[in-house]
C-alpha cells in the first residue's frame, strides 16, 4: 500500500509540475510590444522601459521595446505597423504626433490589436480607437506650473524645449504661459545635445535680465544642465530653476534649495501600467474604462531627498 501511495504521490508531482509548466508556457506567449518616441538610452525612457520590463515579469508576459534611433515620426510609424504585423496580444505607444503616426495607430486597431497609449497623445486616443491613456495630461500641468511660479512672485520664465514638435513639451509651454497669467513667457527651443543646452540657456540669461526663472521640461537634459549655468553665471539670488520630470541630480538640486522644484508624472507607472492592462486584457478580457492620470505632483525641498535613492534606481 505504502508503495502505491509513494508512486501515486510522485506522479501528482509530476503532472503537477508539467500543467505549470504548460500554464508558464501558455502565458509567455502573451507578448506586448512597445513603441516609444524615446530611446531606452535616455534617461527618462530608461525608467520607462524599466517599469514595462517589471511588469512583464509580474504578469508573465513578453515584452518588446522599440524606439527610433532619433526623434522621427516616419521611422517610429513603420515601428508600429512592423510591430501590428506580428499580431502581438497589445502595443503600448507614446503619441507626440498624432497627425504622423495616427494611419498607423489606426491599421493597428483595425487589426483587432488593443491599443494603449501613455505619456503622450491623450487628447488623440479616443479618435485613433486607443482603449485608454496613461500618463499626464500636459495642458493643465502646465497651468498649474504656470499658477505655481506666479505664486511664487516670478515675472519672467523661460521654458527651455528640447524636442520641439513633440506635442506635449509644447503643451507644457503653452500650458505653463496660461497659468502664468500676467507674467511673460519665453520658449528657448534646443537639441538634446547637453553642451548647446547650456550655451543657449546662457546666452538667453545674459541677454534678457528679465528672465528670473528657468524651466526645464526634462530634469536629466535640461534641469541640471540650467542649475549648473545659472551657478556658474553666479545669479542663483535672482534666477531659479524648475524642471518636469525627475533625476538624482535635479532633486538633489532641490533638495539644496538651488532648485524650486519637480514635477513628476511617474514615468515608472506609465511603463508598468499599459503593460499590466493588456497582459489582463488578454487573459481575461478586463481593462479600466478610462483614462490612468499619472501625474502632475510637486517634488519640493522637504520631500526630494526622500525621492532621490529611488531615483538613483531608475524608478522614480
Amino acid at each position: 500500500m505504502k508503495s502505491i501511495l509513494k508512486r501515486l504521490a510522485v506522479g501528482a508531482v509530476i503532472l503537477g509540475a508539467a500543467a505549470s509548466v504548460a500554464i508558464s508556457a501558455r502565458a509567455e506567449d502573451i507578448s506586448i510590444i512597445a513603441v516609444t518616441h524615446g530611446q531606452a538610452s535616455d534617461p527618462f525612457w530608461s525608467i520607462v522601459k524599466n517599469g514595462m520590463m517589471q511588469a512583464g515579469k509580474d504578469s508573465n508576459v513578453k515584452v518588446d521595446y522599440r524606439a527610433p534611433e532619433t526623434f522621427d515620426m516616419v521611422a517610429m510609424g513603420q515601428l508600429i505597423e512592423a510591430a501590428a504585423n506580428q499580431k502581438p496580444a497589445g502595443i503600448v505607444i507614446s503619441d507626440p504626433d498624432p497627425d504622423a503616426l495616427g494611419p498607423a495607430i489606426e491599421k493597428a486597431v483595425a487589426a483587432g490589436i488593443p491599443v494603449i497609449s501613455m505619456n503622450s497623445g491623450i487628447s488623440a486616443a479616443v479618435k485613433l480607437g486607443i482603449k485608454l491613456h496613461v500618463g499626464q495630461d500636459e495642458g493643465p500641468a502646465g497651468i498649474k506650473v504656470g499658477e505655481k511660479l506666479k505664486s511664487l512672485g516670478l515675472k519672467h520664465v523661460l521654458c527651455v524645449n528640447q524636442e520641439v514638435g513633440n506635442a506635449a513639451l509644447d503643451q507644457r509651454c503653452a500650458g505653463t504661459e496660461k497659468g502664468f497669467e500676467g507674467g511673460k513667457v519665453t520658449v528657448l527651443p534646443t537639441t538634446a545635445d547637453p553642451a548647446e543646452i547650456e550655451a543657449k540657456i546662457q546666452a538667453a540669461l545674459t541677454s534678457d535680465p528679465s528672465i528670473d526663472v528657468v524651466l526645464g521640461l526634462s530634469a536629466p537634459l535640461v534641469g541640471e544642465r540650467a542649475v549648473a549655468v545659472v551657478e556658474k553665471m553666479g545669479v542663483g539670488d535672482k534666477v531659479k530653476v524648475a524642471s518636469y520630470d525627475l533625476s538624482a541630480g535635479f532633486l538633489k538640486a532641490v533638495a539644496d534649495g538651488k532648485a524650486l522644484f519637480a514635477v513628476d508624472q511617474q514615468p515608472y507607472l506609465q511603463g508598468y501600467l499599459p503593460v499590466t492592462f493588456l497582459a489582463l486584457y488578454a487573459r481575461y478580457g478586463t481593462i479600466p474604462a478610462g483614462n490612468v492620470p499619472s501625474g502632475p505632483s510637486f517634488v519640493e525641498k522637504d520631500t526630494a531627498a526622500s525621492v532621490i535613492e529611488k531615483s538613483s534606481q531608475g524608478i522614480r
